[in-house]
């Protein structure tokens, strides 16, 4: 998953996933249940530790899905562990940041330190999801709702952790160590995402050899959560393919 997620919130894809494969879903390093250590980390570090999960469940090799963060963690398993990785989907990647990109990491950080647990939610939902999401009064009940609900986390992700993850995602620079990678990839994201925007997904796909590229049209960071159906048959489809 991406920056401040722990792994549960892959709940409603692997859901689907599990169907026709073992899914396997971490914490990455800093959040959920996890160690979080103090200082900052990188996307290489945090590969290396999903390389070392593979390891000790004795699995071989895997298809590998990351979204945000989870997509620069995977960018550097494949990079770094080729072996282990059959196929790639990055959900609203980056290979690099430029000073916005870099500029709104920070931000988060600062208001993970100054905010309430329902405000510092608000930014977030303010920053993954669509004017289309905001605008359905359904989708902006249950967002309002996630919200006041955001102080019940038994197990929050701690300042230091996120500013290991911070750190991460804004030196993550492999842009010309991807087009070694030859895995089939699926770029995947949202053409509305004012996190991550489309060229950012565009520059990868024009460097990995073997990369196709699918945007949804009035979605955001968090496309995923606003086409669940949809995204879950696309991406196993995808594999099963591959």
């Amino acid at each position: 998953m991406g920056i401040t997620a722990a792994g549960a919130v892959w709940e409603p894809h692997a859901a689907y996933f599990e169907k026709h494969f073992r899914c396997i879903i971490g914490d990455n390093r800093g959040v959920g249940l996890t160690d979080k250590p103090e200082g900052d980390y990188s996307t290489a570090m945090m590969a290396d530790d999903y390389a070392g999960l593979l390891d000790e469940l004795n699995i071989e090799n895997a298809h590998i899905i990351g979204c945000s963060m989870g997509s620069t963690i995977a960018q550097q398993l494949a990079i770094r562990h080729p072996e282990k990785v059959k196929s790639l989907v990055l959900m609203c990647p980056w290979a690099r940041c430029d000073n916005a990109a870099k500029g709104i990491f920070q931000h988060i950080v600062n208001c993970k330190a100054k905010f309430s647990p329902e405000e510092f939610s608000l930014y977030i939902q303010l920053l993954i999801y669509s004017k289309a999401s905001w605008d359905d009064e359904k989708f902006a009940t249950e967002l309002e709702e996630g919200r006041k609900s955001a102080h019940l986390d038994p197990n929050p992700q701690p300042l230091h952790g996120l500013k290991g993850q911070a750190a991460a995602c804004i030196n993550h620079s492999v842009l010309a160590e991807l087009s070694s990678v030859l895995q089939p990839t699926l770029v995947i994201g949202g053409k509305e995402d004012i996190f991550t925007p489309e060229w950012m997904a565009n520059e990868i796909v024009a460097t990995m050899p073997n990369a196709e590229l699918f945007l949804y049209e009035k979605a955001g960071h968090a496309f995923h959560f606003e086409n669940v159906e949809d995204f879950n048959t696309r991406v196993t489809d995808w594999f099963l393919g591959h």
